[in-house]
């Protein structure tokens, strides 16, 4: 469901009297088990091509408030409270949350006590009071959210060293509280987290208060931009937070582990000029600020958590890695706040639109800093494309994931592969028309969610002329066309057992001995 933007009215109190209220909460413990046991409850979903069973129809979120307890130890429950408000768009008697790693203690829905069941990887309440089309609602569910990972199950809160951070992507934020978890309904959001003194917590957005009381510490941000739930960003352990200056004022926050700050400096210190690169590339950062957030963890990937991107601090004191190398990621992390977060997909079959563009952006960047053409890495990507549309699918089109594998989604076809539709593109329509279509893109879709047949008509329409024919081709064909300019680049085809079960890691990124991609070997951030 699309979010439109609005200024959320006066919600209209429902016409309860006093004697129907008391009598309503007196009968709740027999009514809520009653509600929740009247109909089998079942899993439900937006009808995501690659994740079925993921969002919720029936309902649009407006806004998220998350309060989170930290127990001082990263292997024990984290208490939480999380409430949810949200429009109806059709009837409801019940709706169902994605969420499915914690222990949930009780739901309301206005104020009301309501009915709980789980349901596969849903949270189906069912409210004492129906709930018309195009009313406003207000779900708390007090809940646990666990950070030991779930069995079967990658993603949701990270264990660093020294406490948590998250990686929700692509379907994992339900396992750390109760959501409409799909890119297609992002809301506003204001996360809280208490923990006990020495801990410094941050989260996306800016920060909107700081209390202190009993030996614990609460801090609170809001966002000042709707974000979807993949996104959201919890960091929690004993941590320095540096600030700095970017272009025009931009505040610039960075989490470190408190030891490390001093040599992580000269890395933290290039972030405000590659703002102001990307700047001139796309057009003004999208957010109300950025940072960097060095987690002492292993995670295998980095991820563009909304103004506070998640990485790996082993990324910066590995010495295997070059220095050109390690800029180009941080600028692929950076290139997803304007693509992927601040222009969200509309499902998860246009995930080549996110990091397409920021393996476009971190490759022009390491030939703009690093002295690494463009051309190479593309044609170098050509020559095996044909072999990741075989095991992975086309860019537009990725097949689905593997069983208890969500992530197996983030293949080298949404990456280097969707980067050499974007150079095809750009061969075929000159650089100065896909300048204006990438400025274009993002001034016109931003804070919102977009297709990639969105993408087509933009380019059509600053092309002058139907690219669709093209386009098709290039995003969802088995083969991979003809590159414009280029008649003699060369695309492998696939060997017979590349096509076999299995073979789907056959042209997986090279790894060092940490599972990190080593440069030149496609390699990506997430």
């Amino acid at each position: 469901m699309l979010l439109t933007l609005r200024t959320r009215p006066p919600r209209p109190k429902r016409t309860w009297t006093s004697r129907h209220r008391t009598a309503a909460l007196l009968a709740s413990a027999v009514s809520v088990c009653l509600l929740a046991a009247s109909a089998p409850a079942g899993p439900l979903g937006v009808g995501d091509r690659l994740f079925p069973y993921l969002g919720n129809p029936g309902y649009d979120v407006t806004s998220y408030d998350l309060s989170f307890t930290y127990p001082g130890t990263n292997d024990k429950p984290v208490q939480a409270v999380t409430t949810i408000d949200a429009r109806t768009t059709a009837d409801l008697d019940r709706l169902n949350l994605d969420f499915a790693h914690g222990k949930v203690e009780s739901v309301e829905v206005d104020g009301l006590p309501a009915g709980f069941a789980a349901a596969g990887e849903d949270l189906v309440v069912t409210p004492q009071v129906p709930l018309p089309r195009g009313s406003w609602m207000r779900i708390t569910v007090r809940h646990t959210s666990d950070p030991v990972p779930a069995k079967g199950r990658d993603g949701g809160w990270v264990r660093t060293s020294d406490g948590l951070a998250m990686a929700n992507q692509a379907d994992a934020a339900h396992l750390v509280f109760p959501c409409n978890d799909h890119p297609s309904d992002k809301a506003m959001f204001t996360i809280r987290v208490t923990a006990p003194d020495g801990f410094t917590a941050v989260a996306n957005g800016v920060p909107a208060g700081v209390g202190r009381a009993g030996g614990s510490t609460t801090w609170t941000y809001r966002t000042e931009h709707p974000m979807a739930t993949e996104l959201a960003q919890v960091s929690i352990g004993r941590s320095a937070v540096l600030h700095r200056t970017g272009p025009h004022g931009l505040p610039v926050r960075d989490v470190v582990p408190a030891a490390d700050g001093k040599a992580l400096e000269p890395w933290l210190a290039k972030t405000p000029d590659q703002i102001a690169w990307m700047e001139n590339k796309v057009g003004p950062y999208p957010f109300e600020t950025y940072g960097l957030l060095m987690a002492q963890a292993s995670t295998g990937f980095e991820l563009e958590t909304q103004t506070l991107s998640l990485f790996e601090k082993e990324l910066f004191t590995e010495p295997a890695y070059p220095k050109w190398y390690i800029e180009s990621v941080m600028v692929h992390e950076l290139s997803h706040q304007w693509f992927g977060d601040s222009v969200s997909p509309r499902s998860w079959s246009d995930l080549w639109l996110n990091e397409g563009h920021a393996t476009w952006y971190e490759s022009l960047y390491a030939q703009e800093k690093g002295n690494k053409p463009m051309v190479d890495r593309m044609k170098a990507a050509y020559s095996a494309s044909d072999r990741w549309r075989a095991s992975g699918g086309p860019p537009a089109a990725p097949k689905p994931p593997k069983e208890g594998q969500k992530i197996s989604i983030f293949r080298p076809n949404v990456y280097d592969g969707a980067a050499l539709a974007l150079y095809a593109l750009q061969q075929e329509i000159g650089k100065d028309a896909f300048q204006r279509l990438e400025r274009t893109w993002v001034r016109d879709h931003r804070d919102g969610t977009a297709t990639t047949a969105d993408f087509v008509d933009m380019a059509s329409r600053i092309a002058g002329r139907d690219l669709g024919g093209f386009l098709k081709d290039w995003l969802y064909g088995e083969k991979t066309p003809p590159m414009p300019g280029h008649p003699d680049w060369k695309s492998t085809p696939p060997a017979k057992s590349a096509q076999t079960k299995g073979a789907q890691t056959k042209d997986a990124p090279a790894k060092n001995a940490h599972g990190k991609a080593l440069p030149g070997k496609a390699a990506h951030g997430e």
